[in-house]
């Protein structure tokens, strides 16, 4: 029977990417009903809506969906596509594994970190006001059930991935109150899991280690902005957004998208790199307990972009969306 799934195109490149995604993954033969809904831009532009409760009420009756980029305004107009769904459906955990691909041009070579995020409080709450004219104010939210769930989930994400250490990247020293309660209730987590090392780090100081040596870490689980923002440096660390894959998780549901923006300029011709959208894809094969689908996808594209013959242009060739997708379908079938 086949696995009904949500599929979000999004804007910009996202049909392309998603189309190619699509395709790649019944290439590996599991049975997929692909039901496609809205949301984004474009939806904004016809129906004042950007994420119609439809697409909404579609992703958590499915359980699983597979979303490509949305465009964000800054400033003004409505509220992140992304944002509203993760805290809509509850999506606490935002998992972003970075692990290096042979081929693709970077400066370290065999890195392979996850990189765990608290996706629906923090400063992404929304709650802001203005104080007085020229005086904005915007509220941190840190929980202790939050913080509990998503520390927790890192440390089986650990055990499920095979890892050895979980790192909690706070700023305690500053923000003692907010980040006290996360770095405490990750200690008493840790408790638990007395086979996973664990240790601590603040934020600033993350970053810097993860410039100076990222194999020092494994697993880094932190609450959201600073999650926001680690998870797009470890990303740098392998290639960048376009060649890493991204899974919004929840007790009652998962989005699985590529976290990169929509590139309007390069939409409609047919180059854009579908890898982080495919990778998505494979981690979403993984949820569906399909361990050798998803893998004969994630080999199909270290082996393609290893080979660097039919890639496309951001990676060094010449190669459409399409015949990328081509090429990683017929190394699936040697």
């Amino acid at each position: 029977m086949a696995r009904a799934v949500t599929l979000i195109p999004g804007d910009g490149i996202g049909p392309e990417v998603t189309a190619a995604a699509r395709r790649v993954v019944d290439a590996t033969g599991v049975a997929i009903d692909w039901q496609v809904y809205p949301a984004g831009e474009d939806e904004f532009a016809k129906t004042g809506e950007a994420l119609p409760q439809e697409t909404l009420d579609a992703i958590e009756r499915n359980y699983f969906a597979l979303k490509g980029p949305t465009a964000t305004p800054s400033g003004a107009g409505y509220r992140s596509v992304n944002v509203r769904i993760r805290q809509k459906l509850d999506l606490y955990a935002n998992f972003r594994p970075a692990k290096s691909i042979p081929g693709a041009s970077t400066r370290y070579e065999n890195i392979d970190l996850i990189v765990v995020r608290e996706n629906t409080e923090g400063l992404y709450s929304g709650l802001e006001h203005q104080v007085v004219p020229g005086v904005v104010e915007s509220l941190r939210i840190i929980t202790e059930k939050g913080s509990e769930r998503v520390v927790r989930f890192a440390f089986e994400a650990a055990i499920q991935y095979g890892r050895r250490k979980v790192t909690a990247v706070h700023k305690a020293n500053i923000l003692k109150m907010s980040d006290g309660l996360f770095l405490n209730v990750a200690r008493q987590v840790a408790k638990k899991y007395p086979s996973i090392e664990y240790d601590e780090s603040i934020v600033d100081a993350a970053a810097m280690k993860l410039v100076l040596n990222p194999y020092q870490f494994d697993v880094l689980v932190m609450e959201n902005l600073f999650g926001d923002i680690l998870s797009d440096l470890t990303s740098g660390l392998v290639g960048g957004l376009g060649l890493t894959p991204s899974g919004n998780i929840g007790e009652k549901c998962a989005v699985f998208e590529a976290v990169h923006g929509t590139a309007p300029d390069i939409a409609g011709r047919g180059i854009a790199n579908p890898t982080a959208l495919i990778l998505s894809a494979a981690l979403m094969l993984r949820r569906m307990d399909e361990p050798h689908a998803a893998e004969r996808v994630e080999n199909a594209v270290r082996k393609v972009i290893g080979e660097r013959k039919t890639v496309t242009g951001d990676l060094g060739g010449s190669a459409t969306t399409n015949q990328y997708a081509d090429a990683l379908i017929a190394a699936m079938n040697t």
